[in-house]
């Protein structure tokens, strides 16, 4: 069953409305639009989840995120030389 919708009236800058209305397809723009918003609250919240760890353990350094990006490389190029080799 779908969400309950609601009408409303929102303004914003006409050129970013039209390039929105331009690339929403025929979902149209009110999806289009639902989704960005949708997109911006999981920012939010995740934004909202970092401060309290920080606050908690202390601020990500530099360090520890390559790190983390080094990890997902090779699990990436590990996933895709496994892949390659399963017929």
């Amino acid at each position: 069953m779908a969400e309950p919708t609601g009408k409303y009236s929102i303004t914003m800058p006409r050129d970013i409305a039209e390039a929105a209305k331009a690339r929403s397809g025929p979902s149209g723009l009110s999806a289009y639009v639902a989704a960005a918003v949708a997109r911006q609250i999981e920012r939010d919240n995740l934004n909202e989840l970092i401060q309290v760890a920080e606050a908690e353990h202390g601020p990500i350094t530099d360090e520890e995120i390559q790190s983390v990006r080094d990890q997902l490389h090779r699990a990436r190029s590990e996933q895709t030389q496994g892949g390659a080799n399963t017929v």
